[in-house]
């Protein structure tokens, strides 16, 4: 099985600025995003590849949650790049540009040689990119591809720039995200938000995290460090959530060990359902290790 990690902020890093690799390492972000794909010109791919397998073998990551973005699956540096990559101390490979469900198999059986030629012990998850109109289509089907599938990413350039889409058009988000989210849930899986471009617009980042969490996203990519700590405290329970949360588990202790299956807490209707979610407030909440959880 796939360990989970905590990504409510996810740092792209290019794997050709070795330079940013301990600054990033060293930033409050969740997780680290080296990138081998968009961020590395062709004639430094194999440069990039190296000097990130370097650092990914023996350099200090911070604790933090490791994902590579490879090249795409059918190109010729995808398969040097998990040979590279595939290490231990890496959490995902992210796929970009993935097509369906049998591409992110064919992907997880490269990945598995490659852990197996680098001795790689704890499995390495797939986060999938849904960044194309077929993968968008196909976002449940991927999800469910593989049991090394951990999560589904917005892509929002490549899904939407090609097709002259509104990048800020709330309709379109509203419609991506769902898709995506509902994708992922349907295999209990998480969703992640995509990258915010414009990163003299704090304000707006900030927006579109929280509309990205008020649908169920775990996390949101971060292009530039300044948008960290919008990331992390947006996709953090609030104190008031926290205390509502227990009161939700504490009365449905109380109420299903007499019998009861739906009741009121605060003066709504609770059920199986809102209890659920309850207990998810409180075990992100310990996990973040936030008070009013004990």
């Amino acid at each position: 099985m796939v360990p989970s990690v905590l990504m409510r902020s996810k740092l792209f890093v290019p794997g050709s600025r070795p330079e940013l690799f301990p600054k990033a390492a060293a930033s409050a972000a969740d997780a680290l995003s080296f990138d081998l794909e968009d961020a590395v010109a062709p004639n430094r791919k194999d440069e990039a590849r190296a000097m990130l397998g370097t650092f990914l073998r023996e350099g200090d990551h911070g604790g933090k949650a490791i994902v590579v973005r490879v090249n795409a699956p059918g190109t010729p540096h995808f398969t040097a790049d998990l040979r590279a990559v595939a290490v231990p101390g890496t959490h995902m490979i992210n796929l970009p540009m993935i097509r369906d469900a049998a591409e992110v198999a064919e992907a997880a059986e490269a990945l598995a040689a490659a852990e197996r030629e680098n001795g790689v012990v704890t499995p390495i998850g797939l986060l999938c990119n849904v960044e194309t109109p077929r993968a968008l289509r196909l976002a449940a089907a991927i999800a469910g591809a593989h049991p090394r599938v951990c999560g589904l990413q917005i892509g929002y350039a490549d899904l939407l720039e090609p097709y002259g889409v509104d990048r800020t058009d709330p309709a379109m988000l509203a419609h991506v995200r769902m898709a995506v989210r509902l994708a992922a849930a349907e295999h209990g899986l998480p969703a992640y938000d995509g990258a915010f471009a414009r990163v003299d617009q704090p304000e707006a980042y900030r927006a579109e995290a929280e509309g990205a969490r008020r649908l169920g996203f775990a996390g949101k990519s971060c292009i530039h460090p300044t948008q960290i700590a919008a990331a992390n405290e947006t996709f953090r329970p609030s104190p008031a959530e926290i205390a509502r949360a227990r009161r939700v588990v504490e009365a449905a202790r109380e109420r299903i060990a007499a019998g009861t299956g739906a009741f009121l807490v605060d003066g709504s209707m609770v059920d199986a359902p809102f209890v659920a979610s309850a207990e998810a407030v409180l075990a992100l909440a310990r996990r973040l290790n936030l008070p009013g959880t004990d």
